[in-house]
Order: structure tokens, then sequence, then C-alpha cells
């Protein structure tokens, strides 16, 4: 398993838009991402599941990955949440 802490630095938080991409880009890969904060976990294979975590500008979130190609989906993902700009 493969995880890091991010920071949400997007003004608007993880809305609509960035949410899509995550999910479009996650979908490609068999392993299990998630998005976990406090006690709640999104599957960001589903765009409700990740809008539901409602997260905001300069909330906390770990980004966990398990799988077959975590490392790939991994790079994928983080590399998504930095250079959109949603999270440090």
């Amino acid at each position: 398993m493969k995880s890091q802490q991010f920071k949400v630095v997007d003004a608007q938080g993880i809305h609509a838009r960035p949410a899509s991409q995550l999910v479009s880009n996650s979908t490609a890969f068999a392993s299990t991402i998630a998005l976990v904060t406090d006690n709640k976990e999104a599957n960001v294979k589903s765009i409700l599941s990740v809008m539901s975590l409602a997260l905001r500008q300069g909330d906390d979130f770990t980004l966990r990955v398990e799988g077959a190609d975590e490392e790939q989906a991994f790079t994928a993902i983080s590399t998504i949440l930095v250079e959109m700009g949603i999270a440090q």
C-alpha cells in the first residue's frame, strides 16, 4: 500500500471538475484508490464518493492506493492532484 498526505490548496476545494478528472483517470487502474480524511473514506472511482467528502481549501487528506498496479496508480493520481493545483 502506498499513501501520502496532501493539503487542499484550490480556493474552491475539490469540486466537480477536479473530482471528475480524478475519477476518469483512476478507472484505468485495478488498484483500490481512496481519499481519506478524519473518519471518512472516498472511493476515487466514484464521483459521488469524492464529492461527499466536501474537501475545502486548507483541509488535509490522505491518498491511499493498494493493489497490483499501485505504483502507477499512485504516481498518476498524485501527479493530477499537484499539477491541477488541487493539493500539495
